[in-house]
């Protein structure tokens, strides 16, 4: 299968709502990212194990680490969980950003510093979650 084929699996196999709603933030992710890298990671390290829920992901950006290494890794992340879907904003420079100009307007999330995690889209403010992403788009890409 190819990755967007493991994408539309990975969201059809989801209860509903949970699976209208990555629906969704598929279909606005893209439309912001439109020729954008699509990953699809299905939570196994390189042994088979499961390490993490699976996550889709967009865009593509260049990861340093402390120790001087890099790798290739998405922008923006989107996650089922057990109570609900989140959506990881990678890479930002100010790990207080998202909380201290999201948090108070995007509705009942959990906002940390590269992670908004809610039940479902209709409890956040969809614009605001898009504003988040849109700044973690400009963020790393400069």
């Amino acid at each position: 299968m190819n990755t967007n084929e493991l994408i539309q699996e990975y969201i059809n196999i989801q209860p509903e709502p949970k699976r209208s709603d990555l629906q969704e933030l598929n279909r606005i992710i893209l439309e912001m990212m439109p020729n954008c890298r699509v990953w699809f990671l299905d939570g196994k390290d390189e042994k088979g194990k499961i390490v993490t829920n699976p996550n889709i992901g967009y865009g593509l950006q260049t990861l340093k680490y402390a120790d001087g290494k890099s790798r290739e890794f998405y922008q923006i992340g989107v996650s089922a969980n057990k109570s609900g879907i989140s959506v990881y904003i990678m890479g930002i420079s100010d790990k207080t950003y998202l909380s201290r100009t999201f948090g108070q307007d995007i509705g009942k999330a959990s906002v940390t510093g590269y992670c908004i995690k809610f039940k479902k889209l209709i409890d956040i403010s969809i614009e605001t979650l898009v504003s988040a992403i849109q700044y973690g788009i400009a963020d790393t890409n400069g």
